[in-house]
């Protein structure tokens, strides 16, 4: 299945307890919520369409690893953007390589303000600039560029959003 990215929003009054305890602001099937399936089904269909509203949460899918590079500026020799905060981490592998123990951390409001500022200065140009000077994909250009854009839209998107409201978020990468 791959890992993948959930962000869950809280609001701002719940701030302490979403940095004493970010796992407790995730869902025990954020798959679920985001495809569309029964939560915590062995076999189920799906409607493709995410349960939980826009608004409470935001799935990256596997786009969280290039839109982490992008923000990183790793391979231009510069300092990470501030929304970099968004998709920092990774996964702990285990032992025999085939679990691992997910990344989550919680997001003030205030640290969300400064991440949907960030992110309303990456445009189009970064995604396609830092693609073109990155290593090879699996994908082709254009259908990596399309899918990264979408993300960091919607990224984009949740952020401002949270922003407005004076909420933070609970990421996972996982």
């Amino acid at each position: 299945m791959g890992i993948r990215y959930y962000a869950y929003a809280f609001d701002g009054n719940l701030t302490d307890q979403a940095l004493a305890d970010p796992l407790a602001f995730l869902s025990a099937d954020p798959l679920a919520d985001a495809w569309g399936l029964e939560p915590g089904a062995d076999t189920s269909f799906t409607t493709f369409k995410q349960t939980v509203p826009d608004r409470d949460m935001l799935y990256l899918d596997k786009a969280w690893r290039q839109l982490q590079c992008l923000t990183a500026r790793v391979e231009l020799g510069l300092m990470p953007r501030c929304s970099y905060r968004m998709f920092e981490g990774t996964v702990e592998m285990d032992g025999d390589g085939m679990g691992w123990e997910p990344w989550v951390r919680a997001l003030t409001p205030p640290e969300v303000l400064a991440v949907a500022r960030d992110l309303e200065e990456v445009q189009d140009a970064d995604v396609e600039s830092w693609l073109r000077e990155s290593p090879s994909s699996m994908w082709d250009f254009d259908t990596e560029f399309g899918y990264v854009v979408t993300f960091l839209r919607m990224a984009r998107t949740f952020t401002a959003n949270l922003a407005a409201e004076g909420r933070g978020m609970v990421y996972m990468i996982g």
